[in-house]
């Protein structure tokens, strides 16, 4: 099954450079945002959350696991790899190698 992904963006940020798009509740007493004007775009609410079965999931629907050493691969089966943020290059060089052996993607090589 496919997952839904929308867009929701801050309120009046088209046309702002200082303002990024991330998310933020609108709170103003007169925006239409927060009156939920169907041309101003979508709220975050509750109802818009995935099916528990394809939460934390890769796009590519599989699994996700973070590794920090070559050891951790060992055992994993029909997961996608990433490797961790803080590994250097020497220890992610050994990890894309057992990997590679292992038959196992890595998102981030």
């Amino acid at each position: 099954m496919k997952r839904r992904r929308f867009r929701f963006i801050r309120q009046r940020t088209p046309g702002k450079r200082r303002l990024k798009m991330s998310w933020r509740k609108p709170r103003g007493i007169d925006s239409p945002k927060r009156v939920e004007r169907k041309e101003k775009g979508r709220i975050v609410k509750i109802g818009y959350r995935n099916r528990k079965d394809l939460r934390y999931l890769h796009p590519s629907g599989m699994p996700e696991v973070i590794v920090y050493n070559p050891s951790e691969l060992e055992g994993l089966k029909n997961v996608v790899v990433r490797i961790g943020s803080t590994v250097g290059k020497r220890k992610r060089e050994l990890i894309l190698k057992r990997a590679e052996e292992l038959g196992l993607r890595v998102i981030n090589p």
